[in-house]
């Protein structure tokens, strides 16, 4: 029998935007790549600054994409996060049901629902300005065991540490019931600014997903060096290199992940994406290699597309050439 995911993180609404030129980004002080956390008032601001522009609504949050990409691989997952009372937490609920992925929600009676607006270059890259919303009211004292009893993985997003007492509660949980744990950095400023706590926090995780930045600004050393580094404190290390593909270490086990030639259109998700697969293979009982090469399938598929939501001619694709590994 597959085994099964939690996931924890921030339920945001996504407002991913096309845009035409990076001079923007200056304009609204935003630094290209990063992920900047504004106030409900900024981030109206740059909703309007960028109104002109194309753009498409999507349920997100780190967490919740690598939810939705198990789900759609047939792997039980389920996702615990906060909205507001209003329609875009209620959007937000049923879009999960409706993805197959339990929703184990709590509500804020005074906030509204957290957005990201994801601003996309040119080059696929995105830069998000990010309302928490009522997501940062979700909080240690919530937690309770009997949201971790009945799963085998549990994942969390990187942009959650700036929350220290709900990750340590959580980890603490998640390690009693007798789970796995995996981290995704997220983001090189978030590892930047929260660099102690991650040191700590992470002699308590079993996996560790970091891209090149991230795992930089984790050790201060380049890639496969870093790789090193960090698998000396937990149990699977992975550092994905973009389009050179993933490196993995496990032991004394090393795995290289080769590059897979794609159109990026949108890197949102990417990363989210690539936990998805993993995490599946593992629940699967799959090789390390073989989880590797299900996280690259997927995050190159998603780069595909504007934002972290693929549809089901391409999601039949992805599970043919995944079955055949």
């Amino acid at each position: 029998m597959s085994k099964k995911v939690l996931c924890l993180g921030n339920a945001l609404v996504d407002i991913i935007t096309q845009l035409e030129s990076d001079s923007i980004l200056e304009t609204l002080n935003l630094p290209k790549g990063s992920m900047q956390l504004v106030d409900n008032e900024v981030s109206k601001m740059v909703q309007n600054a960028t109104s002109d522009l194309k753009s498409t609504l999507q349920t997100g949050g780190s967490a919740a994409n690598t939810a939705n990409g198990i789900a759609n691989l047939g792997v039980s997952s389920a996702f615990i996060g906060m909205v507001g009372e209003d329609k875009l937490g209620e959007f937000y609920i049923n879009d999960m049901i409706a993805n197959s992925i339990e929703p184990r929600f709590f509500k804020s009676k005074t906030t509204s629902t957290g957005c990201a607006v994801a601003l996309v270059s040119k080059d696929g890259e995105r830069t998000f300005a990010t309302y928490l919303g009522a997501a940062i009211e979700l909080k240690a004292e919530l937690l309770s065991k009997e949201l971790f009893q009945g799963y085998d993985y549990f994942h969390i997003e990187g942009y959650l540490i700036v929350n220290n007492d709900l990750i340590r509660k959580a980890i603490e949980l998640a390690k009693q019931e007798g789970l796995k744990v995996s981290i995704d950095f997220a983001s090189y400023n978030v590892v930047e600014e929260n660099l102690d706590f991650l040191n700590e926090i992470c002699k308590s995780v079993d996996i560790i997903f970091a891209n090149e930045q991230e795992a930089k600004a984790f050790t201060n050393i380049e890639a496969e060096d870093s790789l090193e580094e960090i698998s000396q404190i937990c149990e699977i290390a992975v550092v994905k290199i973009g389009k050179k593909g993933s490196l993995i270490k496990s032991g004394d086990k090393k795995v290289v992940i080769g590059k897979r030639e794609r159109t990026c259109v949108d890197t949102t998700g990417a990363g989210d994406m690539y936990a998805a697969g993993f995490l599946a293979g593992l629940c699967e009982g799959r090789s390390l290699e073989v989880c590797g090469q299900m996280g690259s399938i997927l995050a190159s598929e998603v780069i595909e597309v504007y934002g972290a939501k693929m549809d089901n001619v391409t999601w039949d694709r992805i599970k043919k050439e995944i079955s055949s590994l």
